[in-house]
C-alpha cells in the first residue's frame, strides 16, 4: 500500500469500545501514514447508508481524558515516529452558548478548517457489513473528511476495519454499562511546562486543557532560570522554537481557543495572579506545584483554581538513564550520537579520510571520547599533543614567542613554561588572542600533517581532538563537528580531581572557555560523559555506526567504491 506524509484517522467506534481499539488501529494506520496522523473521533458515525454523513458537536465527558491519554500512550509504544494529534473542533460543552448563529449550534465546522499539514489520505474503522459496501463507505468518508478539513485534491481513503477483528471478543465483553457522565468544563484553563520537543506525554496534557476550556488557555512555558538544572538542558529547543511548535499543535486541535503564551522566570507566572483563570491542570508529579499555586493565590486574595489531574504516561522504551514516564529529558538523551545538524558541503576537502573534529571543555571527557573512537577504527589526532611542539626549541612559534613575551617564560633548560605563560595570558584578551595567532597556525599545519600520513596509511577516519577546534576556527579541517559536554558542575569536579587546583582556579579555566551551549550550536553531533562508561560507549558506537552509514550513504551518492 502506498505510503503518505499525512492522514485523518477517523474514529467512528463507541467510547467504550475504543480502548480495546486504539492500539491495533493506530499498528495499521502506521503502515499507511509515515509522518503526521491526524485523530478526529466521532462515536457512533455512520458511513454505510449512503447518506451524507456530517460532523456534529460532541458533548465532552468523564472517559475521553483518560482515552486521549491512552491514545498517546499507545502511539507511543506502537507507531513512535508518527506525529499524532488529536482534534477537539467538534466537542463542546452543551452549556456553551455559541456567539455565531443557530447553524454554529450544531455544526462544528461552518467551513473546513484548515490544518497545519494537508491530509493526503483519511482512514477509519468503521465496520464494512459486506465487501460491497466498501466503495459506498470510502465515498462517504471523503466527503465527511473533506467537510471537516482542507484536504489535499486527490484524497485517497482506507477502510482499516479488516485487520481489526482480532479485538472484537474483547469489545463484546464490555458492551453496555450506563452512559458516559459529562466533564465539567472551565472558561480559562492554565498550565505550566517546558514543552521542549513536543511527546505523548505533552500531548495529552495540552489535549485535555483544551478539553476542559471552553474560551481561554494560558501556557507558561518554562525559560531562563527554570532551565539550568534541566537535564542536557543545552538540547533543549530555544523558547521561540517550543512556542513556534506549541502554537502549530494547539491551532490544530482547538482552533477556537484563545491560546495566551508566557514565559515563565518562576514557578507560578500568570497562574496567581490572573483572575479569570479557574482550573490548573496538573500530572501526578505536579500537582504539589498547582497546590502551590493555590496558596499563592489565596495570598493574593484570589479564589482557588480547580486541579485537574491527569496520569502519567509511562515509557515502553526508556534505558537506564531515562526516566520511566515519557519525558523531554529522555528524548534529549536519545540525541546523544545522532546527526543534530547536517555537515556542510566542504568541496575542497579529500572526502578520505573521513575527519571528524571533536571539541569540548575541559574535564568533559573529550580525550576518552576520542580514545574509544580509537578503538573502533578511527585514527586519533591529538591535537594538544601536536602542540607541544610548537613550543620547544627550533620551532617556528618560538622565537616569536620569545619576542613577544620576553625570557621571563623560559624554564632554566631554556624550554617555554607554559605555565608561566599561561599565568600572562589568562584573563587577558588582547596577550591571548597574540599568543593563539602564534601558535594555532603552526598547530593546524601539523594537524594536516598528520592528516595526511594517516590517509598514506589507508585509514578512512581520522578524529582531530582539539580543544580549540571551534575558537581556532578550524571547521575547515574537519567533515564534522562532535562536541563532548557535562555539567559545569561535574566539570569543576573533575578538573580539581586530575589537575589539583582549587575549585575556583578550575571555574575560571571553565569560564575562559566556550559554554556548552555555544559547543552545542556548532555541533554536529552531541556526546556526553556524564554517566557510567558503559553508557558512554554505548553512545559513541551508535555515533560510529549511524558515521559509517552516512560515509557509505555519500559514497553511493558520488558513484564511489564501497
Amino acid at each position: 500500500m502506498s505510503m503518505f506524509s499525512t492522514g485523518i484517522l477517523v474514529l467512528t467506534a463507541p467510547l467504550h469500545t475504543l480502548p480495546f481499539r486504539i492500539a491495533p488501529v493506530l499498528s495499521s494506520a502506521a503502515q499507511v501514514v509515515e509522518r503526521t496522523l491526524y485523530v478526529h473521533l466521532h462515536p457512533g458515525l455512520n458511513l454505510g447508508t449512503g447518506a451524507h454523513a456530517r460532523p456534529v458537536f460532541i458533548p465532552p465527558v468523564v472517559d475521553l481524558p483518560g482515552l486521549i491519554s491512552r491514545l498517546y500512550s499507545n502511539a507511543a509504544d506502537v507507531c513512535g515516529h508518527l506525529d499524532v494529534r488529536v482534534l477537539l473542533t467538534n466537542f463542546r460543552a452543551q452549556s456553551v452558548v455559541p456567539q455565531a448563529g443557530l447553524d454554529a449550534l450544531s455544526n462544528p465546522f461552518p467551513s473546513p478548517q484548515t490544518l497545519s499539514h494537508s491530509p493526503e489520505v483519511v482512514l477509519t474503522d468503521f465496520p464494512l457489513q459486506d465487501p460491497g459496501q466498501s466503495s459506498l463507505v470510502t465515498q462517504c468518508l471523503q466527503r465527511y473528511a473533506g467537510h471537516c478539513y482542507v484536504c489535499m485534491p486527490d484524497l485517497s481513503s482506507v477502510i482499516l476495519h479488516p485487520t481489526l477483528e482480532v479485538v472484537k471478543s474483547e469489545e463484546e465483553e464490555h458492551k453496555g454499562g450506563e452512559d458516559p457522565k459529562p466533564i465539567e468544563t472551565y472558561g480559562d484553563v492554565v498550565v505550566g511546562g517546558t514543552f521542549d520537543r513536543l511527546h505523548g506525554a505533552h500531548k495529552t496534557l495540552l489535549n485535555i486543557c483544551c478539553l476542559l476550556a471552553n474560551r481561554r488557555f494560558v501556557i507558561g512555558v518554562s525559560d531562563q532560570e527554570l532551565l539550568k538544572n534541566k537535564v542536557l538542558r543545552e538540547l533543549i529547543e530555544p523558547y521561540t522554537r517550543r512556542v513556534q511548535r506549541l502554537r502549530e499543535f494547539l491551532s490544530d486541535v482547538k482552533p477556537s481557543l484563545q491560546y495566551d503564551m508566557v514565559p515563565l522566570s518562576d514557578p507560578f507566572g500568570p497562574s496567581i495572579t490572573d483572575t479569570h483563570l479557574q482550573c490548573i491542570v496538573v500530572s501526578e508529579e505536579t500537582r504539589r506545584g498547582g497546590e502551590a499555586v493555590n496558596r499563592k493565590r489565596v495570598e493574593n486574595g484570589l479564589s482557588e483554581l480547580v486541579l485537574f489531574e491527569i496520569p502519567l504516561i509511562k515509557d515502553a522504551h526508556h534505558t537506564d538513564i531515562e526516566e520511566e514516564k515519557i519525558s523531554s529529558s529522555s528524548l534529549r538523551a536519545r540525541l546523544l550520537g545522532t546527526l543534530l545538524a547536517p555537515p556542510p558541503a566542504r568541496p575542497a576537502l579529500p572526502r578520505v579520510p573521513y575527519v571528524i573534529g571533536l571539541a569540548g571543555g575541559s574535564g568533559s571527557g573529550k580525550s576518552a571520547i576520542a580514545r574509544r573512537l580509537e578503538g573502533l577504527g578511527a585514527v586519533w589526532i591529538n591535537a594538544d599533543q601536536l602542540g607541544h611542539g610548537a613550543y620547544l626549541p627550533g620551532s617556528a612559534p618560538y622565537q616569536k614567542i620569545l619576542q613577544e613575551f620576553g625570557p621571563d617564560v623560559l624554564n632554566e633548560d631554556k624550554t617555554i613554561d607554559r605555565r608561566a605563560l599561561g599565568r600572562m595570558v589568562f584573563g587577558n584578551k588582547e596577550r591571548l588572542k597574540a599568543l593563539t595567532d602564534i601558535v594555532w597556525p603552526e598547530i593546524s599545519l601539523r594537524v594536516k600533517e598528520r592528516v595526511q600520513q594517516a590517509k598514506q596509511e589507508g585509514a578512512g577516519v581520522c578524529v582531530v581532538d582539539a580543544a580549540v577546534l571551534l575558537e581556532a576556527g578550524w571547521t575547515d579541517m574537519v567533515h564534522e563537528v562532535w562536541v563532548t559536554i557535562i555539567p559545569e558542575e561535574e566539570a569543576v569536579s573533575r578538573i580539581v580531581a586530575r589537575d589539583g587546583v582549587s575549585k575556583e582556579d578550575a571555574w575560571k579555566r571553565l569560564q575562559s572557555q566556550w559554554s556548552n551551549t555555544k559547543l552545542v550550536e556548532q555541533a554536529n553531533v552531541v556526546l556526553c560523559t556524564l554517566w557510567d562508561p558503559d553508557i558512554t560507549q554505548r553512545q559513541v558506537v551508535k555515533a560510529w555506526n549511524l558515521l559509517q552509514e552516512r560515509i557509505q550513504q555519500k559514497k553511493e551518492d558520488t558513484g564511489l567504491p564501497s
